[in-house]
């Protein structure tokens, strides 16, 4: 997805008009992540870059996209341009020793009980 979103158009309230544009940027990544994966992969990725045109955007991380679409309707912009290129994702194997966050030890009962 190569687009560039308007934030201010004329007979639409602005926070419908974030809001739309954020529900069809979760139905592209959704729509995305939903396409048969290639043997190897584990998950689909994306590159993303994001700014105030496609001449000035600038790499960002994908969980910072909705941050920044956050940040340029607080400043009032008229538009951003925001571009999401899916790519095969692997995920890399946990080290021998670290225990990850659900991995302390605690069974799942006992972790819903703590709740």
């Amino acid at each position: 997805m190569k687009k560039t979103f308007p934030l201010q158009v004329e007979g639409k309230h602005p926070d419908r008009l974030l809001e739309a544009t954020k529900h069809e940027i979760r139905k592209y990544i959704k729509r995305e992540q939903n396409k048969a994966k290639p043997a190897g992969v584990d998950f689909w990725d994306f590159d993303c870059r994001f700014g105030s045109s496609a001449a000035t955007a600038e790499v960002i991380e994908f969980s910072a996209i909705t941050a920044r679409i956050n940040a340029y309707a607080a400043e009032k912009a008229e538009s951003f341009y925001l571009e999401l290129l899916a790519k095969p994702g692997v995920r890399k194997p946990r080290a021998a020793g670290a225990a990850g966050p659900a991995d302390d030890g605690a069974s799942e009962a006992d972790r819903m009980s703590d709740a």
